[in-house]
């Protein structure tokens, strides 16, 4: 087969496809848009912190200026952030060893002091 026929017979696939699929995506219909509900269920209004923060949620950009509304991010950043219990900040009791001596005796902070090490002189080696 000649290298022109072979392009040509290509170009027309080529063509007819493009056509074949632009007529399909012509003759699609539409389908409307599915719109749901964004309606707050009756059981949020059991929390005021919830109904609050939707009423903030509602306003937008206007809710950055509303001291309501900064207030109640406020305590329900607080209510994630905060920790539930304080930490205790007494030592662990140390259990004896087998003289009565703590196992774990408390560390002591110590300097430590390097000392330099002799520096090799690579002159000396070279020359032997």
């Amino acid at each position: 087969m000649d290298g022109k026929i072979l392009a040509r017979i290509g170009a027309v696939f080529f063509v007819t496809f493009a056509v074949t699929a632009t007529a399909i995506e012509l003759a699609r219909k539409d389908e409307p848009p599915i719109y749901r509900s964004l309606a707050v269920a009756t059981e949020a209004t059991a929390d005021p912190l919830k109904v609050e923060l939707r009423r903030c949620q509602r306003l937008g950009e206007a809710g950055t200026h509303d001291d309501g509304c900064l207030q109640t991010w406020a305590e329900n950043r607080d209510r994630f952030l905060k920790p539930s219990q304080p930490v205790p900040q007494q030592p662990a009791p140390q259990a004896p060893g087998p003289q009565g001596t703590p196992l774990n005796p408390p560390r002591r902070h110590e300097p430590v002091v390097e000392t330099p090490a002799p520096a090799a002189d690579s002159h000396t080696n070279e020359a032997r």
